[in-house]
Formats: C-alpha cells, structure tokens, sequence
C-alpha cells in the first residue's frame, strides 16, 4: 500500500467534506477525469522529452565523477522529488481535488480541472503561492539544463526522469487506493 490509512474524522475535519457515495453526476465525473488525466498527461510529456536526453548522455564515455553524479542524483531525486514531493505530497492531494471535483464540478473547475487539482487556484493562498513559485522554478531549472552540454544535461535529467515517473506510478495507484476505498483521502485544502 502506497499510503498510510488516515482517520475519516483527520480527513472530514475540513470546511468541505468528500461524499463519496456513486450518485455522482456526469460533469463531475468528467471533471474528475480531466484532472488527473490532464495531470498525468504533463508529466507523461515530461517524461518522453527528458527520456532521449537523459539517454543521449549515457552513450558518452562517462568518467568515474559523472557515474557519481548520475547515480547520485538519480537517488536523491528518487527520493526527493518521487517519493517526497508526489507521493508523500502532492498526488495525494491532486486525486483528493480531483475527487472533490466528482462532488462539485463547477464549468469552471471543469475545463481548468487539472490546474484546479495541481492546486493554482481554490487552495489556501500559501499552497496556491508554492505551486505557483514551483512551477516558475521548475521553468527557471529547464532553461538552465538547456544551456548545459552533454553528458551534463543528461546526467541531470536522467533524476527528473526517475522522480517523474514515480510520481506518475504513485499518482495512478494513489487513485486507484482511494476510488476503490483501500485508502482514505488527504485534505483536498478547498477555500
């Protein structure tokens, strides 16, 4: 099991409770949907790009520093940015908003569905605050690794390949857990 089981009263003790009863209306399933599929999709797309890149520098004749530096950070960003940062953080609660929207899917929330679960807007101002901050730093680090040569782009690439794709796997099996009711859902933070 990717998470641990919360309490229902640590979950439902939010402003906005999840009824997860299967009465839910067609645009709130397609809300949902869009979300995490949208969610996905940018990762996945992130993925293909950095994959021939992270590859290319594995056909260099890497010295014993960059063989360091490449299973060095393909650990720590394994670690930090895959387990940490999606499955520990933020898939949980792009499935939670994502069901959320199956509940309260405005015309809105659907069309900007995964940008509403990827937290941009109705969340707390901090959280709306760091997603926005990250996805500028994230723009900023690949115009930086742009300008890099091989094999030193790819050997830095080849960690946010791994710490991507571990937060597409734990975001499909954290929904998985919650829309078949192995685990409870995280606070969606709605305001």
């Amino acid at each position: 099991m990717i998470l641990g089981k919360k309490s229902r009263q640590q979950v439902m003790g939010t402003t906005h409770t999840m009824n997860t009863s299967t009465s839910n209306s067609a645009v709130g399933n397609v809300a949902m949907i869009w979300g995490i599929a949208g969610f996905l999709l940018l990762l996945v797309y992130a993925i293909v790009r950095l994959t021939p890149i992270a590859w290319e520098a594995l056909q260099h004749s890497l010295t014993w520093m960059q063989w360091l530096l490449l299973i060095g950070n393909t650990l720590f960003m394994a670690y930090s940015e895959g387990y940490r940062g999606f499955q520990v953080g933020y898939s949980p609660r792009v499935v939670s908003r994502a069901m959320y929207l199956r509940r309260n899917a405005t015309a809105f929330n659907t069309i900007f569905a995964p940008l509403f679960c990827m937290s941009y807007f109705s969340a707390p101002r901090r959280r709306v605050i760091t997603s926005w901050v990250l996805t500028v730093a994230i723009i900023i680090l690949i115009i930086l690794f742009h300008k890099l040569s091989q094999p030193w782009r790819g050997i830095l690439d080849a960690g946010v390949v791994v710490g991507l794709s571990w937060g597409t796997v734990s975001t499909v099996l954290i929904g998985y857990q919650y829309f078949s009711g192995a685990a409870d859902p995280v606070d969606p933070e709605i305001v």
